[in-house]
């Protein structure tokens, strides 16, 4: 009987290159890309023995070890798992969905102006001051581990105490301040650092650290840098350098509307 290879086969294929595309791209971002490829090692090496060479004993051996390891695996990368599941959930068209049901977009757009301006107006005259700065707006996913680290403050958000906050002389101004349902949650919170290769040196330890909260959340990450003044926003595991007041107003409307 000859193998009989259709329309569905083709859609099964590229369905299964797509989920792998999307895992090492995961894995490669989480710096477990050893891992995924030791893995990916191991199941063709599996298939060899068990399907190709028929070889019992070890085939045998190998479909145990694939079995705990499935639970291993969940256990070891619980955090990508869940990451993966959220970001299925908040994708943008699903985003857009839960906007649309919202409440009316221009009062909401009046709403989260008196959020906005007030930290782009900080972040305009701590540039020109060359005042080190990093903002975190919460979004989807809580930060609440991170809100952990740093000291409670719970205020309405002000362009007076987000200045006052980092100013140098401040015992906050180090650390990075969360900003999470139209409020200054907390300030001089520890953030992930990013270990990203591609970084341009220039960029300092503010930048990483913004690079690696938004790897690791949908939050957007903004840094005013100590060294030259600039403004950088970090969204989705990506730097938008050098901008100016009106281009992060821009970003802040679109990314928390």
């Amino acid at each position: 009987m000859l193998f009989e290879f259709g329309i569905k086969d083709i859609i099964d294929i590229v369905l299964v290159a797509l989920m792998l595309y999307y895992i090492y791209r995961l894995m490669k971002v989480s710096r477990s890309l050893n891992v995924f490829m030791g893995i990916m090692i191991f199941v063709v090496l599996w298939l060899l023995v068990s399907q190709v060479l028929e070889m019992r004993l070890l085939g045998s051996i190998m479909d145990k070890l694939v079995s705990v390891g499935v639970i291993a695996l969940i256990i070891l990368f619980q955090d990508d798992i869940r990451k993966f599941l959220y970001n299925l959930g908040a994708h943008e068209r699903m985003r857009t969905i839960t906007r649309f049901f919202g409440k009316d977009k221009a009062a909401n757009s009046e709403e989260l102006k008196k959020v906005i301006m007030p930290i782009v107006m900080a972040c305009l005259n701590m540039s020109k001051r060359k005042v080190g700065a990093l903002i975190v707006l919460e979004r989807n996913m809580p930060l609440d581990d991170v809100v952990a680290t740093g000291e409670l403050i719970d205020s309405s958000i002000s362009q007076q105490l987000i200045e006052n906050i980092f100013f140098k002389n401040s015992p906050l101004h180090d650390g990075a301040m969360i900003i999470s349902d139209k409020r200054i949650k907390a300030a001089g919170c520890i953030l992930p650092v990013s270990h990203d290769l591609d970084i341009p040196k220039e960029l300092g330890l503010r930048h990483r650290a913004a690079l690696g909260i938004s790897q690791e959340s949908d939050c957007v990450a903004v840094v005013v840098s100590e060294e030259t003044g600039s403004i950088t926003v970090a969204i989705k595991s990506e730097l938008q350098i050098r901008l100016s007041a009106e281009k992060l107003e821009s970003i802040l409307t679109k990314e928390m509307m």
